[in-house]
């Protein structure tokens, strides 16, 4: 309450994401300074990562196993991640309806593992579902946290992972079957960042521990997109040590360095303290960009401003002036 007896408005965020370690690799900066400002942040995953690959030697084991072993232990590493960002966690459908199919850790689907993959075909493969039925599980998760705005993937999942792409799809179908639903938003990064982030790593990853570092000049992501795409970011490199200690949390996926992370394929990437996004249009999926919103850094961190989103719902991370 306010000292005149008015209710004040305590922003809330629900980001939905595909696997453990999505959340904090894709979002985690935004996650963290989001929860430090005291906003009411939560996290939707949709799968538990059956089909990871597991990095360390001594969990080899749980990579393919009968029984997907993986899942819960997965489980557990998607719970102190997000301790590490002080957010709130959702599973898909665990708490759907009674009486629906239930993957062995008892979440609505599995992880459907890379195109082409057999896991695919597993009659519980996210990327197979039914994107109204699944849209509606995750309708349920909107309605109750009741977010000011949803952050997603773009149309192409980010870079094309059969799973992130259906999370793309199944969230706008939650949210066009919402009378008043909040804006979506999706996960980019400026090409001008990427560029920069290249040159970053060829200076600061030692060329002796055997990971490849891209190099200016190589293909982009489709997530990676021109400057002018990008309308909204997160700017806070004060937040860098919480997303690394969460990424360290997903310890079967990822290896973390001194301001950079690998995953399976060897390949660095860096923590820069800073995450763009664009509005995605609900029916057609395409990005609603317009010019690209200025953003400045700092101690406390600072954010893009968002242009109108209607209905009285405040745009991505509003009420933090530049």
């Amino acid at each position: 309450m306010t000292a005149g007896g008015a209710p004040v408005h305590r922003p809330r965020l629900l980001f939905v994401h595909a696997h453990p370690d999505d959340e904090t690799i894709s979002t985690g900066v935004s996650l963290a300074h989001h929860a430090r400002l005291g906003h009411d942040v939560h996290v939707l995953t949709c799968t538990l990562g059956e089909e990871g690959e597991v990095i360390p030697p001594e969990l080899a084991h749980l990579e393919g196993a009968c029984g997907d072993p993986l899942a819960p232990h997965r489980r557990q590493e998607l719970a102190g991640a997000l301790a590490e960002l002080g957010v709130t966690g959702h599973l898909l459908g665990v708490d759907g309806p009674e009486g629906m199919p239930r993957t062995a850790a008892g979440t609505a689907y599995r992880d459907s593992g890379m195109a082409g993959s057999a896991a695919a075909g597993h009659p519980l493969a996210f990327a197979a579902a039914d994107a109204e039925e699944a849209g509606r599980l995750v309708r349920a998760v909107v309605e109750a946290v009741d977010p000011d705005v949803v952050v997603s993937y773009d149309a192409h999942g980010g870079y094309l992972h059969p799973d992130h792409v259906q999370t793309h799809r199944v969230t706008r179908a939650a949210l066009r079957g919402m009378s008043d639903p909040p804006p979506l938003y999706a996960v980019l990064r400026p090409r001008s960042w990427v560029d920069e982030d290249r040159t970053w790593l060829a200076e600061h990853v030692d060329p002796g521990l055997g990971y490849t570092v891209p190099r200016p000049g190589e293909p982009y992501l489709p997530s990676e997109v021109d400057d002018a795409l990008v309308t909204h970011a997160t700017v806070d490199p004060a937040v860098g040590g919480v997303q690394e200690a969460a990424l360290r949390r997903h310890a079967t996926q990822v290896v973390v360095g001194e301001g950079w992370f690998v995953l399976s394929n060897r390949v660095a990437t860096r923590l820069a303290g800073r995450e763009g996004f664009a509005r995605v249009d609900l029916v057609t999926g395409a990005l609603a960009s317009t010019d690209l919103v200025s953003v400045a850094s700092g101690s406390g961190g600072r954010v893009g401003r968002p242009g109108p989103t209607g209905a009285g719902r405040p745009g991505l991370l509003e009420g933090v002036s530049l």
